[in-house]
């Protein structure tokens, strides 16, 4: 009989769907006595209710765009004692989902589940939490509730998407955490978190992103020079950040480089960026693109990035080898992994007096500073993270085969 893996994402970001294909990927790979594990990605809010998926996803993109401040403000306020982990299961939107996840499970019987994105994890944790609860039933509230609760939640792995934690992460019921650093496991660890519960695996990034074409080939494709120093300014998948005024700070750097800009999907952003181009007195070539499934040829043939760190943004350039510059970020998680980037000297954040003008022109005068940069992000950098993932699983299923 085969086996089965749900993977449950959410899109508030392209990260948590990118990181749910790349370990899809793998475990579509892998076998228990010959039968190959069937795996699905369930997009979690779109479940549970499409205009919850509009709002929170959409709300998402758009505090990140328009009201980054007041997204970080919340995200500190739910990192408060008075919102405090393990204790998101009985809100109104964990119990509406964790009644939609109860019939998931009902009709698809998976044997393990993995989490890309807190909330979906909340409302399985909810349904793991009562199930536990009302085991031995002792009236009839108890015995209705078994009744409800009577379905057999697998082990769950959680798979944290920044490098950094946040109490909506940390459920009793989780029985793994993968995250993408040592730090990452320490500060599971204070929070409670048992050592052995976590794997310092790394982010999952899919495979086709790991091999690139040369260089020459793609800067020569976006009318570049393969011998000049490329920096590659970009926002996230919506194009967050403030792109169009750094692009101008950019342009105004005396020094001999060129620019690739992405604009992700946000189109009204990439109109604004070509009239910028054309209005502002600048010697720079730049080549100006919109969304790209080529950012594995692009990062692998540029020489500095300066973007947001998202987490998935994050990784890819840490196994790329890219160091980063970082202007801008979303207040929360963002701000967090750069303190992560900063810590180890894999990347270098701009203040008021040390402005991108400031750190770039360095790094172009003194070839020593990028390979300093380098250095730091090859002793951190985690290739196989979706491989030891997969294998994580098949272990769980093995242990589940062994009488018990």
């Amino acid at each position: 009989m085969s086996k089965k893996v749900l993977i449950m994402s959410a899109s508030t970001g392209g990260g948590h769907n990118r990181a749910a294909r790349a370990i899809k990927e793998e475990l579509e790979q892998k076998s228990i006595d010959g039968i190959p594990i069937q795996c699905e990605i369930i997009d979690s809010l779109k479940l549970v209710n499409n205009t919850m998926d509009k709002i929170i996803s959409r709300g998402y993109e758009k505090s990140a765009i328009y009201t980054p401040k007041a997204y970080g403000s919340v995200y500190r306020f739910s990192e408060t004692t008075l919102i405090s982990k393990n204790e998101f299961k009985d809100n109104l939107l964990t119990s509406f989902m964790a009644q939609k996840f109860r019939k998931l499970l009902k009709n698809s019987k998976p044997d393990v589940i993995i989490g890309t994105h807190p909330f979906p994890m909340i409302a399985l944790s909810t349904l793991k939490k009562h199930q536990n609860s009302y085991s031995s039933p002792t009236n009839f509230g108890d015995t209705f509730n078994k009744h409800y609760y009577d379905i057999d939640v697998p082990p769950m792995i959680s798979v944290l998407t920044d490098y950094t934690t946040h109490s909506t992460w940390i459920q009793n019921e989780i029985d793994y955490y993968i995250v993408g650093h040592e730090y990452v496991k320490e500060l599971l660890v204070f929070e409670g978190v048992e050592s052995n519960k976590i794997k310092t695996f790394g982010i999952p990034v899919e495979k086709s992103f790991l091999s690139n074409r040369d260089k020459q080939t793609v800067l020569t494709e976006l009318g570049l020079s393969p011998d000049k120093l490329t920096v590659l300014l970009m926002g996230g998948s919506f194009g967050a950040g403030n792109i169009r005024e750094t692009l101008v700070e950019l342009l105004d750097i005396n020094r001999d480089f060129q620019i690739i800009v992405i604009t992700g999907r946000n189109e009204s952003l990439r109109e604004k960026i070509d009239k910028k181009l054309a209005s502002h007195p600048h010697d720079k070539n730049v080549c100006v693109l919109g969304y790209t499934n080529k950012m594995n040829d692009i990062l692998a043939s540029i020489d500095v990035l300066v973007t947001k760190p998202g987490g998935l943004t994050t990784t890819e350039a840490l196994l790329k080898d890219v160091p980063m510059i970082v202007p801008y970020y979303i207040p929360g998680q963002e701000e967090e992994n750069l303190d992560f980037l900063s810590n180890c000297g894999a990347a270098l954040r701009t203040t008021k007096k040390y402005t991108l003008s400031v750190l770039l022109k360095v790094l172009i005068d003194d070839s020593s500073r990028l390979d300093i940069l380098k250095r730091n992000i090859k002793s951190i950098r985690k290739f196989k993270s979706s491989q030891n993932i997969a294998n994580l699983v098949i272990d769980i299923l093995e242990k589940d085969k062994q009488p018990q």
